[in-house]
């Protein structure tokens, strides 16, 4: 079956988030991601080769069409497509503020502020997938998580992951005070020597600037990862998905 000139069209609109917020869709591709996203929510629509298609039980979607490799190198945004594309509903990536409140007082949650490169943004969901967070908040500068380029960097995650846009000031403005607003800094108190709880939100910066100035007058507990030895020279710092990675095996150590 020919993939239309308007499907075409279309799916290349999903690359921008104007047209994905627009359509209320997103593209998704390979194997993993699929059958992940597969197991949450139908898809809309799925382009798939034989091989996949016979692989496979019938997946959950209005829509299966078979196409060879060439077509789907055609339609693809990998530089080396991997058997199958998918178009999902777009999830609501926003919240209540009872919603958020009740998240972040009860489990661990993460704040990202002005993450804006995109295979940082996957990797870090799927660092919180791993270690058992299910509620990202980012800024509304923060690249978009359901763009082609993070969600294939999430490996899947973003199907077991709520990524929320939103005011993050406001955000820590609302919790309860007693709630614990982490934030990695320099000139933080070591992570490794630090109490640290098993709910609250913990705040990760931008690549070049790190926390903003007014989210950073909003953290009650300022961490820090530090080098070894302290008296060496080092590298400026970490990746924040690094970083972002480091700071959950501690907090997850403690629980």
């Amino acid at each position: 079956m020919m993939i239309s000139k308007n499907r075409q069209k279309l799916l290349r609109q999903l690359e921008t988030k104007k047209y994905r917020d627009r359509e209320g869709l997103f593209v998704a591709e390979g194997p993993k991601v699929i059958s992940d996203l597969l197991a949450i929510s139908p898809a809309k629509f799925i382009y798939a080769t034989q091989q996949w298609i016979e692989s496979h039980d019938a997946p959950s979607t209005e829509e299966l069409i078979e196409v060879t490799a060439e077509e789907l190198r055609r339609i693809s945004f990998l530089q080396h497509p991997q058997q199958v594309l998918g178009v999902f509903p777009l999830p609501s990536c926003t919240e209540t503020e009872e919603e958020s409140a009740e998240a972040i007082s009860s489990t661990l949650c993460l704040g990202l502020d002005g993450v804006r490169d995109p295979g940082n943004l996957g990797t870090i969901i799927r660092i919180a997938d791993w270690f058992g967070i299910e509620h990202i908040y980012c800024s509304q500068d923060c690249a978009d998580a359901y763009s082609p380029k993070v969600v294939q960097a999430t490996m899947g995650s973003i199907a077991r992951v709520r990524v929320v846009y939103t005011d993050l000031c406001a955000l820590c403005d609302r919790l309860p005070s007693e709630v614990a607003v982490y934030g990695t800094l320099l000139d933080g108190t070591d992570i490794y020597h630090s109490a640290l709880s098993s709910a609250g939100l913990l705040v990760m910066g931008n690549e070049g600037h790190g926390i903003s100035q007014p989210l950073r007058e909003r953290l009650t507990h300022r961490l820090l990862i530090p080098a070894y030895p302290p008296d060496r020279p080092t590298a400026e710092s970490l990746n924040v998905a690094i970083a972002t990675a480091v700071c959950c095996a501690e907090f997850r150590k403690r629980m």
